[in-house]
């Protein structure tokens, strides 16, 4: 048995990806697909989007759930970085793996105070919360210090506008070897061509339907 399969995990898992399905958002009937589409792949208007579908718990699937999982435990992940920690689905399964590993520090973002509160109840609940560290606050500037020397593992799922910018502010960080992989990338596609570019250093591929997973080569 492994720290996600524990039944204490798992339970929690199941009860956090209910709440997760049953959430809704009635101010994000009054934005239109389109526009919703418009304002998520926007610089400088996203948080307009994001301030109404706050009440959505936007966690990954339950699959990707699994797979950053397995992806950190296969690494041997000691240190993982997480933009857009939402109510911590995502972080529990990495946390595990951590656990499992031995130890490590995971930090993770998340700019929404109700969620950064629910997201601490949450890894407490799990009984991970030694292994996590929460940041509250803009992603550029809570993931510019205070960073581990050597990145084995990130997770991009925050403002999709954004990912370039994270990767670059994480990149220096990265060691051979590590992964990135990003959720939702139909939304950026200036990220996609970046980490498939030759020259970017990566070896990258799509994964599923709207994930992409790169290696850091050098």
């Amino acid at each position: 048995m492994t720290t996600l399969t524990s039944p204490a995990i798992s339970r929690l898992l199941e009860q956090l990806y209910a709440r997760a399905d049953a959430a809704t958002s009635p101010a994000l009937a009054q934005v239109s697909p389109a526009e919703q589409d418009r304002l998520l792949r926007s610089k400088t208007e996203y948080l307009q989007v994001y301030s109404a579908i706050k009440e959505l718990w936007l966690p990954v699937s339950r699959e990707t759930g699994k797979l950053l999982y397995a992806l950190a435990r296969s690494a041997q992940a000691r240190h993982i970085i997480e933009f857009g920690t939402s109510f911590g689905i995502s972080t529990i399964h990495m946390a595990a793996a951590l656990r499992d590993n031995g130890g490590g520090r995971l930090i993770t973002t998340e700019f929404e105070a109700d969620k950064l509160a629910g997201a601490a109840r949450h890894f407490a609940d799990a009984g991970l919360s030694d292994l996590i560290e929460l940041r509250a606050g803009d992603a550029l500037d809570t993931l510019s210090r205070d960073l581990p020397q050597q990145i084995d593992l990130v997770l991009l799922d925050g403002a999709k506008a954004l990912y370039n910018d994270v990767l670059t502010l994480l990149e220096p960080r990265l060691r051979p070897g590590a992964l990135i992989l990003a959720d939702n990338v139909n939304y950026c596609p200036e990220y996609v061509a970046r980490v498939r570019s030759a020259s970017s250093g990566y070896l990258s591929v799509p994964f599923a339907e709207d994930i992409e997973l790169s290696c850091r080569l050098a």
